[in-house]
């Protein structure tokens, strides 16, 4: 069962994550949402940004996603 606290622990912290990469979260639903047929890789870009600032702030903050 300790898993589970571990995974529940890590549940609560995604808000915490997403709020300290709110500018890169914004960034890529702009991209996503601006056409309507959206593509493939089509904001691999801001994605990638997105996706790295989550990384950082889990490391920073001793946690995995």
């Amino acid at each position: 069962m300790d898993s589970v606290k571990k995974a529940n622990l890590r549940i609560r912290n995604y808000p915490i994550l997403l709020g300290k990469c709110s500018v890169a979260a914004a960034a890529y639903a702009t991209c996503v949402t601006t056409d309507l047929n959206v593509s493939h890789k089509m904001c691999e870009q801001e994605f990638q940004l997105f996706k790295q600032c989550l990384q950082k702030a889990a490391s920073d903050m001793k946690t995995r996603l």
